[in-house]
């Protein structure tokens, strides 16, 4: 079972207005993204906009939800690092310094979960990998380095 509070929940107010995992963006994706046995996941079901082939998925999404669910991923992983807990304190944000993204299947629409593992945890960067699963079938995979945002640039 995940942790019940979803990292994206506790951004800092002035920093959760990202279209994809951003709690106060009105017409964004707003992912969630929990802690779960040592991994992370996310469990999103993108609407009929998102075709690309039938009722395939257009690659966009797919690169985009990897992305947002990596930068939350790698808050959860470094506060797990730093002991902190999900809901102590505003989470530790992360950008995207590099995003790699494989399409191994063509992804059909419904239920997905993406699943990370972190790959490597520093002061600063962390390295996320994600699976999109869709039916418990792998159909991307996706590599993220992520950089934690300072306090100076979060208007702190």
């Amino acid at each position: 079972m995940h942790n019940q509070i979803a990292v994206q929940d506790t951004y800092p107010e002035d920093f959760a207005h990202c279209y994809g995992c951003g709690a106060r963006h009105a017409t964004g994706h707003r992912i969630k993204t929990f802690s779960a046995d040592g991994e992370t996941v996310t469990e999103y079901a993108p609407g009929s906009i998102y075709t690309g082939a039938g009722e395939f998925a257009y690659g966009g999404i797919i690169a985009s939800l990897i992305d947002c669910h990596s930068t939350g991923s790698a808050a959860i992983f470094w506060m797990r690092e730093h002991d902190i807990e999900i809901g102590d304190e505003p989470a530790a944000r992360f950008v995207t310094a590099r995003l790699e993204v494989d399409f191994v299947a063509p992804t059909p629409l419904g239920m997905w979960r993406l699943v990370g593992r972190a790959e490597e945890i520093g002061d600063r960067k962390v390295i996320v990998k994600t699976d999109l699963q869709v039916n418990s079938v792998t159909t991307a995979r996706g590599r993220a380095v992520l950089v934690k945002v300072s306090r100076h640039h979060e208007g702190a």
